[in-house]
């Protein structure tokens, strides 16, 4: 089999492309959480209802929750699952939770190299183990590899490939390269596995153009099948930089009744989502000065005092990365840039925005910020390549459903008393970082025992190289093992083996930590309360770095946290409305 296309892509009609894709296809789908992802084309391959397809993808998302609707989808083989700030996807838990649909969960890297071992024309690749985590045993693809130089037991990943990957990117030019603005995701990467690649854009410009653009990225010719000129073919999601993320459509089409091939039917962008990628990065950077917060003067919260506490653990040396759907790490960072950390590092869109200014926490602005003053754009596979496997990065705060006394965590699914379970988004890239980042950091909005259990009913990501004398045997800087709750802040202490309290929350007892836990407590014997809030820490957070409150989302109940999103998108809209008035 090769992988070798023609050098001249057809330009061809939206219709046309989508009728390439045939049932029974092994199917992946480009673009980033809300960022470029084919709504146009994907929406088109539903109508045409194909079937049998095999959703392989590092992401579901908003495109597996329209095949999943056309009842297009045979099996689904990803790393991770939601809707970001608006949580679960439904469709994509209905799913798993029927048993109807194999499912296949994979660490980030075991795709990664699977896909570059196609792109290169090899039957493996090696990686390093996700030791820790059961993916390590149950993804086909991994074999256990024993080095006998280096003495370090590692996995054999077996070459994938794709039989199309539907791609939406701002231009393409009329020989057929395909510009990619921003953060690459994994699409130069799935575009080289791939036996087909059907591209939409914004625009179809005359050969030679994309060679002016100072910050773009190209997909060569002989690496695309076809192309169609779809404009607004990722709305309501962006396409920068031609338009942003509409978070008050996507809220609307999320929480409508309605089918998702309705909602979704193409329709202009709005104006001001245009205007608003057009906006110069010293206005985005300054966006908080048009905003007033209502709780300026109200005591800290559970919320504040985590963001802060985490915050202080970052340094001018710390290098970061914001994985998916981490309000709270997300903000932590910015706070730690702005104020104490100015010189640390941290990347986020996936590691796709690299080295980035702190800036103000939002949702339509904040990937036009991230991706105008980063210091450089990447890709997924980039980032696991040149970062994370070399052991450069010092924190990736995740949050987890389940961790037990070791430090175990579990982010794919839990029982349920009546009798089956609930599916969780997965572990995304957790199974690799909780080794190779030098600290493993994981966070617990609600400290319950249910949530802190004695052991996870599965493990999805977790550190087995914990000895400083393991970690250097493997490249990786010793570190620690730790987790930060509502009530307390624990890290891991080798000598017992388990999780110890070193730090409470104020005002929160040893006794209400003990109660709300489900494996035996141990405190340190240097345990203390927490340092308090400073007011400048406070004012700094609630001010100028997230004054939407964005980290709240993860501190509410399903109830409360519909009307709190409601709240947050709206003003949202208004910090976006307020910016462009002086250019309106």
């Amino acid at each position: 089999m090769s992988l070798v296309k023609a050098n001249r892509p057809e330009i061809t009609s939206l219709k046309a492309l989508a009728s390439r894709v045939e049932s029974g296809s092994r199917l992946s789908a480009g673009g980033h959480h809300f960022a470029r992802l084919p709504i146009a084309l994907i929406r088109e391959v539903c109508q045409r209802r194909v079937a049998g397809l095999r959703y392989f993808n590092w992401a579901g998302g908003l495109p597996l929750e329209m095949l999943l609707e056309a009842e297009a989808v045979e099996s689904i083989d990803i790393c991770f699952s939601s809707l970001d700030v608006f949580g679960l996807a439904p469709k994509f838990r209905k799913a798993v939770e029927k048993q109807g649909i194999p499912m296949t969960d994979w660490p980030a890297l075991a795709l990664i190299q699977s896909l570059r071992a196609a792109e290169q024309n090899l039957p493996f690749l090696p990686m390093q183990s996700p030791t820790g985590s059961e993916l390590n045993e149950t993804c086909p693809a991994l074999t256990p590899y024993f080095d006998e130089e280096s003495q370090q037991t590692l996995s054999l990943v077996k070459a994938q490939t794709t039989d199309v990957l539907l791609l939406h990117a701002p231009r393409a030019d009329e020989s057929g390269n395909v510009e990619l603005y921003g953060a690459h995701s994994l699409d130069k990467l799935v575009a080289g596995a791939a036996k087909q690649v059907l591209v939409t854009v914004e625009e179809i410009v005359p050969s030679g153009t994309l060679q002016k653009g100072l910050r773009n990225t190209i997909i060569p010719r002989n690496k695309i099948s076809a192309i169609a000129e779809a404009r607004g073919g990722a709305y309501p999601c962006s396409c920068l930089p031609y338009y942003t993320t509409d978070y008050q459509r996507l809220m609307e089409i999320i929480q409508s009744s309605q089918p998702l091939e309705s909602e979704l039917q193409q329709r202009e962008v709005p104006t001001l989502i245009q205007q608003a990628a057009q906006l110069p990065l010293s206005d985005l950077l300054s966006s908080y000065s048009v905003l007033s917060t209502d709780d300026k003067d109200s005591p800290a919260t559970a919320a504040d005092i985590m963001t802060i506490r985490v915050a202080r653990m970052l340094s001018n040396e710390s290098y970061a990365s914001a994985g998916a759907v981490s309000p709270l790490a997300n903000v932590a960072y910015r706070l730690a840039k702005a104020s104490h950390a100015p010189d640390m590092m941290f990347t986020t869109f996936s590691g796709g925005t690299v080295d980035i200014q702190a800036g103000t926490m939002s949702l339509t602005l904040l990937e036009s910020m991230d991706t105008q003053s980063a210091a450089g754009h990447t890709g997924g596979e980039d980032t696991y390549w040149t970062a994370y496997q070399g052991g450069l990065v010092s924190h990736e705060i995740v949050g987890t459903a389940q961790i037990d006394a070791k430090g175990m965590t579990n982010t794919l699914s839990i029982s349920k008393p009546s009798g089956g379970f609930v599916r969780l988004p997965g572990q995304g890239g957790m199974a690799d970082v909780a080794n190779m980042h030098q600290h493993f950091m994981v966070y617990l909005p609600r400290h319950t025992p249910q949530a802190l259990v004695e052991q996870v009913e599965l493990c999805s990501a977790g550190r087995r190289l914990v000895s400083e004398e393991e970690r250097w045997k493997y490249g990786y800087q010793p570190g620690k093992i730790t987790l930060i709750t509502n009530l307390c802040l624990f890290e891991y202490d080798e000598e017992e083996g388990q999780l110890v309290v070193v730090e409470t929350m104020p005002g929160v007892s040893r006794q209400t930590i003990t109660e709300q836990t489900g494996f035996k407590v141990l405190f340190s014997d240097l345990c203390r309360e927490m340092e308090p809030v400073r007011d400048e820490e406070l004012a700094l957070l609630r001010n100028q770095v997230d004054p939407l409150g964005i980290r709240r989302l993860e501190f509410v109940s399903a109830k409360e946290r519909q009307t709190l999103l409601s709240s947050i998108v709206n003003q949202d809209r208004q910090l976006v409305t307020a910016l462009l008035k002086p250019s309106a």
